[in-house]
């Protein structure tokens, strides 16, 4: 499932160095959960996360499924406090009698979940529900992950402008499916090898790709 060697891929952009700790948030029943040390895919379902429920069914049997034994990894989905109640309806819809330990639901104020929300790149904002069908991979140094150039190759072919993929849109399956667990992969790849002592490039930023375009 992963790539076996790292010739055979680039490790996947951090478009963004400066995402936030999930301090400001608990559990239903009291628990803080952290991205600290873990690879994460976060999502916003806001105060009425049912509504929402075929992105999280896309996220479960996409992309949750198929990571779900991989060490470290998790889905946290962050909902304003008040939504304890629907948020269990839905863990029932999409889980119910499933492994879903590494599907966490959180929840926090307004402003909590908007500084989260501020703290990622994005060119999206939260509705009036504090939700978005965005979902975004956070590794295990608080950096976003995505790519910095995700044009085809005949888009490069032709010199096509520069354009980035920094979110997933959870309703569309084939970005879910195919870009988005590629990318996931690619991380978990990265960080095997890292832990071998055999991975010596460095992920591209930002700042790297403006450089290349100003050469």
């Amino acid at each position: 499932m992963l790539y076996p060697a790292q010739h055979n891929y680039n490790p996947l952009d951090v478009v963004n160095d400066n995402v936030l700790e999930l301090k400001n948030f608990k559990t239903s029943s009291n628990q803080t959960i952290l991205f600290e040390d873990h690879i994460t895919v976060l999502g916003f379902l806001g105060n009425q996360p049912l509504k929402n429920a075929i992105g999280a069914s896309n996220l479960k049997e996409l992309v949750y499924d198929k990571f779900k034994g991989f060490k470290k990894f998790q889905v946290v989905i962050v909902l304003p406090l008040g939504a304890e109640n629907e948020a269990e309806l839905l863990k029932n819809e999409i889980g119910k009698y499933e492994d879903i330990r590494f599907w966490h639901f959180v929840f926090g104020n307004e402003n909590a979940i908007q500084e989260l929300f501020d703290s990622l790149k994005t060119n999206n904002t939260l509705d009036h529900t504090l939700a978005t069908t965005s979902v975004f991979i956070i590794d295990k140094e608080f950096h976003q992950r995505g790519r910095l150039d995700d044009r085809t190759d005949k888009e490069l072919e032709k010199n096509a402008p520069i354009y980035d993929l920094i979110s997933y849109n959870m309703i569309e399956v084939a970005e879910i499916k195919n870009k988005m667990n590629d990318d996931m992969r690619i991380l978990f790849t990265e960080y095997r090898q890292k832990r071998k002592g055999n991975f010596d490039s460095t992920t591209r930023r930002a700042s790297d790709l403006k450089s290349e375009n100003n050469d």
